[in-house]
């Protein structure tokens, strides 16, 4: 008997513009959600890392559909917008995407929870990854903790995230 090769379902074409420009669009649409300006104060801190939850979806669905150069320039315009050290987000992103990916396959039609417990991890490393830098930067160690409240707030929000971006990954691209 041959051994049983297990590999990722294959994804259906697409041959719809709009399809096509679903992931990129929803990305560049969260990360303007998460530099709006509002003037409410502390709003920074209050904003959960929309991006990422768009780059943690999209990279496991439909990675084909969110290349690395679209992501370099979603986080290369979030640092400028929000004046963010320039590049840092765009980093992020991409690292966040490639860890994705190189994991993807334990995510593919497994249970929501299992799902969420894998941005879990991603949103925290991240998190403090982007908090190490801002301390490098700075040359002195920074309060730590609006980064665990905006890591609690990203982790909590994720659900929410990840109901809309999988109703318009339905809606438009139609798998699932």
């Amino acid at each position: 008997m041959a051994p049983r090769v297990f590999g990722l379902p294959a994804l259906p074409r697409l041959n719809s513009g709009i399809a096509r420009c679903l992931p990129v669009a929803t990305t560049v649409l969260a990360a303007l959600l998460t530099i709006l300006p509002v003037r409410i104060p502390g709003y920074a801190t209050l904003t959960p890392a929309l991006a990422l939850m768009a780059t943690y979806h999209w990279a496991i669905y439909r990675p084909e559909l969110l290349p690395p150069f679209a992501l370099f320039a979603i986080g290369l315009g979030e640092d400028l917008l929000s004046g963010a050290p320039i590049g840092a987000t765009a980093l992020l992103l991409l690292m966040a995407r490639a860890g994705v990916v190189k994991y993807r396959r334990y995510f593919v039609n497994q249970p929501f929870p299992f799902v969420w417990a894998g941005f879990t991890v991603l949103a925290g490393v991240a998190m403090l990854a982007f908090w190490a830098l801002h301390c490098a930067l700075a040359a002195s160690l920074l309060d730590i903790r609006t980064t665990v409240f905006r890591l609690v707030l990203t982790i909590a929000f994720f659900p929410v995230a990840s109901f809309l971006l999988g109703r318009a990954q339905r809606a438009v691209i139609g798998d699932g």
